[in-house]
């Protein structure tokens, strides 16, 4: 794989040939990565134990739905599978989304792997340290997002009307789930790559903390757009922690500015007239 060293490249500098490559490569194994996941995903789709019960990926997003059914008896409400090949497709689906969460802690690796050519050895080491905060931010976010999934599926199918049936389409189900549960994990990967544009220079923290009432707007927008249901307390739950994860990243940036500033020579802030004079 044609990743350029300090060793032999001090400067890391890389032709747009090679940036391709290196991107393409990248992006081979993140995706070969979240196959095998999916391949473990379909084996754990939906299992049956030798006391009939059922576990796996199917059942546990099924939860939520038996949980409104059994709080409304008499009506008839769960996942519709509408076609011959719907069962397939919804199966695929979801292999594929658990795939994707499985397999997180690769294809992160990947997107810093591929930044990480261009940074200086210390800020290697401090990015390595903290990408590693990148897989349990994501899965904290969809863990979180599981949490509000139950109330959102609640809110939505508890206003049912007694003596009426409630059966959905099993794809329109997914979609709303899996757009739920990895909209919350990306948006908690919010400071990561706002430390990572900082290490690269392209960010600095002070642009990043000036710009905080626009930063809060467009993550209220982001929420609103990103939640599948209409009601205030999901659009919250997933803005709130988003302004956290902000505020929380432009204190590191801000530190790593510091620092970069403090070890920065002394001669780099001498005029170019000047300069040309020592």
């Amino acid at each position: 794989m044609a990743v350029l060293t300090r060793k032999n490249n001090p400067e890391a500098r890389m032709s747009l040939g090679e940036h391709f490559k290196e991107f393409r490569n990248r992006t081979l194994i993140a995706v070969i990565a979240i196959c095998i996941a999916a391949v473990f995903a379909w084996l754990k789709y939906d299992v049956k134990q030798p006391d009939g019960t059922h576990v796996g990926i199917w059942p546990w997003l099924q939860h939520p739905i038996l949980e409104v059914a059994a709080r409304h008896p008499g009506q008839e409400i769960a996942p519709n599978f509408t076609s011959m090949t719907d069962a397939f497709g919804v199966k695929l689906k979801v292999s594929l989304w658990a795939g994707l969460i499985i397999s997180s802690p690769v294809w992160l690796w990947e997107i810093w792997a591929f930044l990480a050519p261009g940074l200086t050895g210390k800020e290697k080491k401090i990015g390595v340290g903290f990408i590693a905060t990148a897989v349990p931010l994501f899965l904290a976010g969809c863990w979180v997002a599981t949490l509000v999934m139950q109330n959102a599926v609640g809110f939505l199918l508890g206003v049912t009307p007694s003596g009426a049936t409630n059966l959905f389409s099993a794809q329109e189900y997914l979609t709303f789930v899996t757009k739920f549960i990895l909209a919350f994990g990306f948006a908690f990967l919010l400071p990561v790559f706002l430390v990572a544009l900082n290490m690269a220079h392209v960010f600095p923290g002070r642009i990043m903390l000036k710009g905080w009432r626009i930063a809060v707007m467009v993550i209220g927008v982001f929420a609103a757009m990103m939640s599948p249901t209409p009601d205030a307390w999901s659009m919250l739950a997933l803005m709130a922690p988003m302004v956290v994860l902000y505020f929380a990243a432009c204190g590191i940036a801000l530190l790593m500015d510091k620092r970069r500033d403090a070890n920065r020579p002394e001669w780099l802030d001498v005029p170019d007239d000047e300069r040309s004079s020592l």
